[in-house]
């Protein structure tokens, strides 16, 4: 992207008579404070905050954009930090990033997006966030209280209204902290052509009430609960989700109608280029069952190669437990890198680049990078259903199953933004005829894997297509199977010959215990996580027959782990 002339660095605000009348504003809405009262975990504040409700600040178009400013009621000079929210500027983001960040010494202007939260204009998925940042930001320049030094933070779209921003970032620009944040819209909603479809309703609900206020929110939410068999099964899926959505999301209708990534429908939408030339100091923080984890760490890994300086936390939260149980650890973390970069106070840095939690042993790890140099493993299944390190021997397929979407294979946790997410246990769901299992020895010393896990399927299928689902678990002395890390890829077959499909199932942090065993998981899908194969080769949104399908998991299929010497 071409650069924008530039205008100098205004000088550092002094403690003018404008700066000191702002001091003297309303205290932040009573819901605000009164959900931060209930907190726990969270360091002192060093100030009191203020707030400056319902500015208007003119979009790239001059659309009115609705804008909140907290603050920090003392004389003196602060850092900024801007973000900018679809999702309206009331609870929880008025206490999580206005109040929080304001005790703690920082002016927060808190933007709604175009077309949410009383903004002007009309709301799109991608094409406005980078031109509508950069106005933000001029805004800013003519603020008196703006000091020439901004950060910006926020997770999931404030996350991609980040890197929005970081496109052509401007040279006031001195830090970023991405909590579990989105880069891609795409991968979001797709992988490998298949809709990712109980995440892509929870989005549209998310991304038409939740600017509206809490009721109209937990009203969407609660109808969506209720009527999601309903929406998921329905034949054709095109159109299903106005059952419970209206016809106000017409940007949904488009993106689970365009499942290939190189759609010009796409075009622009990914921000991955940003992190390719990035020297913004960025800090980025996911989980292991966030629905982006994978984006996280393909930002981790662009920074990285462009030698920009960034750090990664890696906890054991899904999308929306990141922001609630593990909130005093991310924001700990996010202040440290701000006060670092905006301060010049590294004293709240944690000593490696790299901190991941452990799952299995349940603490975290301090890396120098990720993921390291792990060797790459592979396990083969055999037809009695077991995983061993031994190749095969003979050519016999390892098993078959039938895989009928008229009773799909259901899903059961993993990276969801519903909350089932997260770990759970899969005894139940492996003794469904349509799942596949194959299970190694009790382990006789504790086995670590750290970084990607991928799967290479030998498959054959007597109707020409499916899907296929494949999980990685850890199964306990009791015989519990908890899931670890999972993926699902798409199959074409002609006649009886095999095809062969590499599964990424993205990556992982793990022990497995000395007694426990560790275990893959295969079937034809995952529904509602995933739109369900009709079997025929029918796009699964337009699909109105439903076929089932036998499919063949030939020898020369593999699990491939990341095996890691272990540590401790």
């Amino acid at each position: 992207m071409a650069s924008r002339a530039r205008r100098p660095l205004p000088k550092p605000a002094k403690a003018t008579a404008t700066a000191t009348a702002t001091t003297t504003a309303a205290k932040p809405p009573l819901s605000a404070r009164l959900l931060r009262a209930t907190w726990r975990g969270l360091p002192a504040g060093r100030y009191e905050a203020g707030w400056e409700p319902g500015l208007k600040v003119p979009a790239a178009d001059g659309s009115p954009l609705i804008t909140d400013h907290y603050f920090p009621r003392a004389e003196g000079d602060f850092p900024t930090l801007l973000v900018r929210s679809p999702y309206g500027r009331g609870l929880p983001w008025s206490p999580l990033y206005g109040v929080l960040f304001a005790e703690q010494g920082f002016h927060v202007v808190l933007q709604s997006c175009r077309g949410t939260g009383g903004s002007g204009g009309a709301f799109h998925l991608w094409r406005n966030e980078p031109a509508d940042a950069r106005a933000a930001v001029d805004w800013l320049r003519e603020r008196p209280w703006f000091d020439g030094r901004l950060g910006t933070v926020g997770p999931s779209y404030l996350g991609y209204t980040q890197w929005a921003l970081a496109l052509d970032p401007p040279p006031e620009l001195k830090a970023m902290v991405v909590q579990v944040g989105l880069h891609d819209p795409y991968a979001l909603f797709h992988t490998d052509g298949v809709l990712h479809l109980e995440n892509a309703l929870a989005v549209g609900a998310g991304m038409t009430y939740q600017h509206r206020g809490i009721r109209p929110f937990l009203g969407a939410t609660l109808r969506l609960r209720r009527r999601l068999r309903e929406v998921t099964t329905a034949r054709p899926l095109r159109g299903a989700h106005e059952r419970v959505l209206g016809d106000e999301a017409p940007w949904l209708d488009e993106v689970m109608a365009h499942p290939d990534p190189g759609d010009p429908y796409w075009h622009g939408a990914s921000l991955a280029g940003a992190a390719e030339r990035l020297t913004v100091p960025t800090a980025l923080i996911t989980g292991w069952h966030d629905v982006l984890a994978g984006q996280t760490l393909e930002q981790y890994g662009r920074l990285r190669r462009a030698g920009c300086e960034t750090t990664l936390l890696v906890g054991d939260w899904t999308h929306t437990s990141a922001l609630q149980r593990g909130w005093p650890e991310v924001f700990a973390e996010s202040l440290a890198w701000l006060r670092a970069q905006l301060y010049e106070d590294r004293s709240g840095l944690r000593p490696t680049r790299v901190r991941v939690h452990i799952g299995g042993e349940n603490r975290h790890r301090d890396l120098d990078d990720w993921p390291g140099d792990p060797a790459a493993t592979p396990w083969f299944p055999s037809p009695q259903g077991h995983l061993t390190r031994r190749p095969p021997t003979d050519s016999l397929p390892a098993a078959s199953f039938r895989h009928d979407p008229a009773d799909p294979t259901p899903s059961l946790g993993g990276p969801l933004l519903s909350p089932g997410a997260g770990p759970r246990d899969n005894s139940a769901l492996e003794a469904r005829d349509d799942v596949l299992t194959f299970t190694g020895p009790p382990l006789t010393e504790p086995v670590d894997i750290l970084g990607p896990v991928s799967a290479l399927l030998s498959l054959s299928t007597d109707t020409g297509h499916a899907h296929v689902f494949t999980r990685l678990c850890d199964v306990d002395a009791r015989g519990r199977s908890v899931n670890i890390c999972d993926g699902l890829g798409r199959v074409t077959t002609t006649g009886e010959t095999p095809s062969r499909v590499t599964v990424p199932m993205g990556s992982a942090a793990h022990r497995f215990a000395a007694g426990h065993r560790i275990r893959w998981q295969i079937s034809g899908g995952a529904h509602p996580r995933f739109a369900r194969s009709p079997g025929t080769g029918e796009t699964p949104v337009d699909a109105a027959v439903l076929t089932p399908v036998h499919i063949t998991l030939h020898p020369d299929s593999a699990l491939t782990l990341p095996h890691s010497p272990a540590n401790g």
